[in-house]
This record gives structure tokens, C-alpha cells and sequence, in this order.
């Protein structure tokens, strides 16, 4: 029997993405359930269920790529344009949120006040918390940069330390974020300018748990040496990640605290 070889990868028989498929819906009936009847239970063991499906779906992909050597120069092109087009799908996300952030300043309704932001509601001050975060995420795009450079030389000390410094600082700005929602003078109820500040921060901070997350994991398995300077698809697409909700944190800054305020 003559057999045709390929480059491509034929995955086997998988449960997870049937598995996430029903977890992604039960997150969303459970937001719903959520926010009308107060209700969270649901909420959390959806969440749970995704967490778990997740992570093991991803040892599986991690095992094929790794350790099986399924992944070859062509599937690899393939990840590439899939994750970029994940990353321009969530350009378009946040633009929703520029557009109703622009569509509602410029031009200020009468219940507005015809003012932005909106009377009696106080801003934050961008030159405080606001700015110390842009400092924090610009750090962290320098050292994940670098730890790019030093894993592409081989240089694997410096390569785990810099991205070990990365997802630090991705927790601090998250420390950051909660203790200036803590200290806000407004909630997401309080007219068109609470609700776009919350959703628009709010969504970019669930980015940055994301990030940190998948920059976490890429630590770990840098710690396990299962990078080399020639394969590290998974670094590269948290490098590009995180720089995207680095970016993504330029223009909230620029817009909704400093001109916006």
C-alpha cells in the first residue's frame, strides 16, 4: 500500500473543544443568571470548567509540539496566522469600546450636561495611578523583548529571569488596577462615562490576567527546557500578545484618563 506523506498535522479524536464549546455557553447563561437574579454559582463552575478544559487541551497541544514533533515549519505558519488573526479580532473588540468613548465625549448629551466627563462625577487624575501603570507595562514590554533576544542567543539564565521580571510586573499593574477601582469615585452604573471607563479598563485588565497567565506558563516550561532557540512558537505568541494589551493600554491612557478627563 503506498502511503503520501504530508506536512501538515492530523490531530487525533479530542473531547476539548466540545468541552469548551459547552463551557463558553454555560459562562454566558450563567452571566445572565448572573446579573439578574445575583446569582454566581453557576458563573464560577463554568469558569472552573473552562479553566481545567483549557489547560488540558494545551498540555495536549504542548505534548504533540514538544515532545511528539508533530509540529512542523508548515503547521507552524499556521499557528502564526491563526494567533494573528486572534490578536486583530481583539483590535476590533476594543475599538467598539474607542468608538462609544468618542461617539459620547465629542458631542455630549443634554443629560450629560453637555459636559464630559458628565457633572458631578470626578475623574481620575492620569498623572497618578494611571500613569504609573504605563510605566509598569512599557517596563514589561522591555523585558519580555529582552528575554526574546537572550532565548533567540541561547543566553537561557537571562531568558527565564527577564521573563520571570514580565509576569511580575504584570501582576503589580493588576494590584495597581484594583486599588485605583477601589479608591473610584464612580461606579459602571454612573451614566455613559462610568460605564465605557469600566467595560474599556475592565475588559484590558481581564487581558492582562490572560497575559500574565500565558506568560506564567511560559515560564514554566522554560524552567523545564522545553524551549530552544530555533522552536519557542508558544513564547513568540505570548510576546505578541503581550505587547498587543501593552498597546491596547497606550491609546486607554491617552484617551479615556488624559484626554478624556
Amino acid at each position: 500500500m503506498e502511503k503520501f506523506f504530508h506536512p501538515y498535522h492530523m490531530v487525533n479524536m479530542s473531547p476539548w473543544p466540545l468541552l469548551a464549546g459547552f463551557g463558553a455557553l454555560g459562562v454566558m447563561m450563567s452571566m445572565i443568571k448572573m446579573f439578574s437574579f445575583f446569582e454566581a454559582n453557576m458563573f464560577f463552575m463554568s469558569i472552573t470548567m473552562m479553566v481545567f478544559v483549557s489547560m488540558f487541551w494545551w498540555r495536549d497541544v504542548i505534548r504533540e509540539s514538544t515532545y511528539q514533533g508533530n509540529h512542523s515549519s508548515m503547521v507552524l505558519s499556521g499557528l502564526m496566522i491563526g494567533m494573528i488573526l486572534f490578536i486583530v479580532s481583539e483590535v476590533f473588540f476594543f475599538i467598539s469600546f474607542f468608538w462609544a468613548f468618542f461617539h459620547s465625549s465629542l458631542s455630549p448629551s443634554m443629560e450629560l450636561g453637555i459636559l464630559w466627563p458628565p457633572c458631578g462625577l470626578i475623574a481620575f487624575n492620569p498623572f497618578q495611578v494611571p500613569l504609573l501603570n504605563t510605566v509598569i507595562l512599557l517596563a514589561s514590554g522591555v523585558s519580555i523583548t529582552w528575554c526574546h533576544q537572550s532565548l533567540l542567543n541561547n543566553n537561557f539564565i537571562i531568558a527565564k529571569k527577564s521573563l520571570m521580571l514580565t509576569w511580575m510586573l504584570g501582576l503589580y499593574f493588576l494590584m495597581l488596577q484594583w486599588f485605583e477601582y477601589s479608591m473610584a469615585s464612580f461606579s459602571i452604573s454612573d451614566s455613559v462615562y462610568g460605564s465605557i471607563f469600566f467595560m474599556a479598563t475592565g475588559f484590558h485588565g481581564f487581558h492582562v490576567i490572560v497575559g500574565t497567565l500565558f506568560l506564567f506558563t511560559m515560564w514554566l516550561r522554560m524552567l523545564k527546557s522545553e524551549m530552544s532557540s530555533y522552536h519557542h512558537f508558544g513564547f513568540e505568541a505570548a510576546a505578541w500578545y503581550w505587547h498587543f494589551v501593552d498597546v491596547v493600554w497606550l491609546f486607554l491612557f491617552s484617551v479615556v484618563y488624559w484626554w478624556g478627563m
